[in-house]
């Protein structure tokens, strides 16, 4: 799961793939703003086929954070 979502983060946030771990945080170590999560979100929602509800999505600060969720919803 780690990879598909670093996959995802890669081309959505155009940082560079050894940016992305599991303890990057998005706002300070990916430089993802609000407009950069909306659209992450709904890369990974069309990627992997799933929905995310947004007071879930606030709670989600690392790539960690993500990965831990969709193993547990997907």
């Amino acid at each position: 799961m780690f990879e598909k979502v670093r996959d995802i983060i890669v081309e959505t946030l155009s940082c560079d793939a050894d940016q992305v771990t599991l303890e990057a945080n998005l706002a300070e170590d990916l430089d993802a703003d609000s407009l950069d999560a909306v659209e992450l979100n709904m890369a990974i929602e069309e990627a992997l086929e799933i929905s995310i509800p947004d007071d879930e999505l606030t709670k989600m600060k690392t790539v960690g954070d993500i990965v831990e969720y969709l193993e547990a919803h997907a």
